[in-house]
């Protein structure tokens, strides 16, 4: 069998598994390279290979910092894996293909749809090409704003900086170079009272999770809202509320004791990094139980779908409450901005909800027990790898291998996504045509 009929075969959750999953060991082998590293040491696999996937993945959680341990060619693999992960490894390829001048085949143009959430297949390609002008358009108006800060701090080298970090944070993936032998893994706390710096990255946090679709309709509607899909409006309503509540929440609980300008950008700050960003400016060590059970919640809602970011995802959510709403209320369909929610919609956030709770928990039991540490502290682990956000309470440094596996996992499935995962290693099997008799079951 040559390799054209195995291809037709695949199907495209096959083909975005394969993809990720390829992209990742070559990631790995190259940072093993000894050029890769600062000391010129051959790294080892499975730090190789959890940098790696983190990158691939946009999580940001590491066990080895970026800014002190990679030589500047190792910091540059990790960039350009985050720009493969948050773009989307089909994407790319899609890409690559459309700048050698080939024709997409249809089944190309399926897979394509599968990876960036389009709707139907038709003007996928046209999509593609629109992805590409927004991510880079906005990634380099990022580094613009971020120039003056870094390059008053670091001279010329800052220019190096501010793409990476504009690039990282529309990714969503929480990856930083300012770590220090003498203080690693220090993300961005030093820049916490930095008004530019702080709303620079939170734009392009959000510039690159509510989606590139919900970007088509911007570009095309402007401010005509009312013409916007209403998966758009679904977007930009649940993502700011799930930044203004949050906000308001730690600006009265949190950091009461930080003056009133450094109090406002660290409550926004941490409104937003959970979702999927994985920066932080402040010590989450420091924080309530509360506030980190909050930024929990938040790390496993993630983005928007066909965005950069990962997690449930704010429409699974709305789903969920519309679906909630509608039983309260009684009503026989849930709605939302004047349309029917179609059930196959309804069915697909229970899923993904009942599974992102089980991996997260499963997860967390798992580490707790082969760590020996208490399970609240590997939850936050867990649910930062699942969400593909990359907040870390120090813990993951310090991991032995089978728990490095699970975070491994956890990463993959949350950018891939559980269900493409599933649907991955269930295509083929055939659906039963036939149905079950019917029988009434009480819940509630």
């Amino acid at each position: 069998m040559n390799s054209f009929s195995i291809k037709k075969r695949l199907s495209p959750f096959q083909i975005i598994f394969i993809g990720f999953a390829a992209v990742i060991l070559i990631g790995a082998l190259i940072l093993m390279l000894p050029v890769s590293s600062q000391s010129g040491e051959v790294t080892p696999f499975s730090d190789a290979v959890f940098t790696s996937t983190s990158a691939v993945c946009v999580t940001g959680l590491v066990v080895r910092d970026t800014g002190s341990y990679w030589s500047v060619f190792g910091q540059s693999v990790i960039l350009l894996l985050i720009q493969i992960g948050g773009l989307g490894v089909v994407t790319v390829a899609a890409s690559l293909a459309m700048l050698s001048k080939k024709k997409i085949s249809l089944s190309q143009r399926s897979t394509m749809q599968e990876a960036v959430a389009a709707h139907k297949v038709g003007g996928v390609a046209k999509l593609t090409r629109f992805i590409l002008t927004v991510t880079f358009s906005i990634e380099f108006i990022g580094a613009l704003l971020l120039m003056p800060v870094f390059c008053t701090e670091f001279g010329l080298k800052g220019i190096w900086y501010s793409f990476f970090h504009s690039i990282s944070a529309f990714c969503n993936a929480g990856f930083d170079i300012l770590g220090t032998p003498e203080n690693p893994f220090s993300s961005l706390t030093g820049y916490m009272g930095n008004p530019l710096l702080v709303l620079s990255i939170v734009f392009l946090i959000v510039a690159g999770g509510i989606g590139f679709l919900t970007w088509e309709d911007i570009r095309t509607n402007k401010f005509r809202v009312r013409r916007y899909r209403m998966q758009s409006k679904v977007i930009l309503l649940t993502s700011f509320i799930l930044i203004l509540f949050p906000a308001v929440y730690f600006y009265i609980f949190e950091y009461s004791d930080l003056a009133a300008k450094e109090r406002i950008l660290a409550s926004l700050f941490q409104a937003v990094t959970p979702r999927t960003a994985g920066f932080n400016t402040t010590d989450h060590n420091l924080m309530t139980g509360a506030g980190r059970t909050f930024l929990i919640a938040l790390m496993l809602i993630g983005g928007s779908p066909g965005s950069t970011a990962g997690g449930m995802k704010t429409t699974t959510l709305a789903v969920l409450f519309a679906n909630a709403a509608s039983v309260f209320k009684r009503k026989e369909d849930p709605e939302m901005f004047g349309r029917r929610i179609e059930p196959s919609a309804i069915k697909n956030a229970s899923a993904i909800l009942i599974l992102y709770i089980t991996l997260f928990l499963g997860g967390a039991v798992v580490i707790s027990i082969a760590e020996g540490l208490p399970i609240t502290t590997c939850i936050y682990e867990t649910a930062s790898a699942v969400g593909t956000v990359g907040l870390s309470l120090g813990l993951t440094p310090t991991l032995g291998t089978v728990s490095r596996l699970v975070l491994i996992l956890f990463m993959f499935l949350g950018r891939v996504g559980g269900l493409t995962v599933i649907y991955a290693a269930l295509s083929g099997h055939n659906k039963k045509l036939s149905k079950l008799p019917q029988e009434r079951i009480t819940v509630g």
